[in-house]
């Protein structure tokens, strides 16, 4: 990875205090946040519940981040318009869901956002190598979906480092490479080591006992630090 790439924070709502939710959206967007990161889970694909469109149109006109929907479910398909129609300028879906993945791309396209895919720890890089250049976004799942907080599964970086690899043989320099799980003080040297671009981080902000605005200041020093360590 090339000390010139802006690395990008992507704060998680799955970790917020859905209590306050748009005040700790505005705080991290006052913070310097680049994206508003929101995971969408259906209790079947993954055994977690989480939210729908409706929280996300009440999000779209209260901040100018993009809004990335990570669609952790069965037959994304049917949920892409009323996501996209909603605000969410970022759809991922994940390779194991998608028996058509092209096909679902294009839809994600047509209905008016960024296509992007994503792939769980155990799922091989190979499975999306055909759709490599029709996406904006490639997420590495670095814990098994479903609950925040959790720790990165040892391993999960190397195919980050694959990825960028991958990319940058086929000239794709314009897609991004996102990380999520357990990203936090401890490891985002060696995700960025690794090549990311984009760091998902949930706990990591929300529930930091820096606050929101004091745990974004701390992680943007951190990666000053990283870049200059980076060859």
């Amino acid at each position: 990875m090339s000390t010139v790439r802006p690395v990008r924070i992507a704060p998680s709502i799955l970790s917020a205090d859905f209590a306050r939710l748009g005040e700790q959206v505005l705080e991290a967007e006052a913070a310097g946040a680049d994206y508003l990161h929101v995971d969408v889970m259906d209790g079947r694909f993954v055994p977690n519940l989480t939210i729908g469109p409706l929280v996300v149109r009440a999000l779209a006109p209260l901040t100018r981040l993009p809004i990335h929907v990570h669609l952790m479910v069965e037959h994304p398909e049917g949920q892409i318009e009323a996501f996209a129609a909603a605000g969410a300028r970022l759809i991922t879906v994940h390779v194991e869901t998608c028996p058509h993945l092209h096909r679902t791309l294009e839809q994600i396209r047509g209905a008016g956002a960024l296509p992007s895919v994503t792939l769980n720890p155990a799922t091989p890089l190979a499975t999306l190598e055909e759709v490599l250049d029709q996406v904006a976004l490639v997420l590495v799942m670095t814990v098994d979906p479903g609950w925040g907080g959790q720790e990165m599964i040892p391993g999960t970086l190397d195919k980050v480092r694959r990825l960028r690899q991958m990319l940058d043989q086929r000239g794709l320099h314009e897609c991004l490479i996102e990380v999520d799980g357990g990203v936090n003080l401890g490891t985002l040297q060696a995700v960025l080591a690794a090549g990311a671009d984009v760091l998902v981080m949930g706990s990591a902000i929300f529930a930091s006992e820096w606050g929101v605005a004091g745990a974004m200041a701390r992680l943007r020093a951190a990666i000053e630090d990283a870049k200059r360590s980076l060859p």
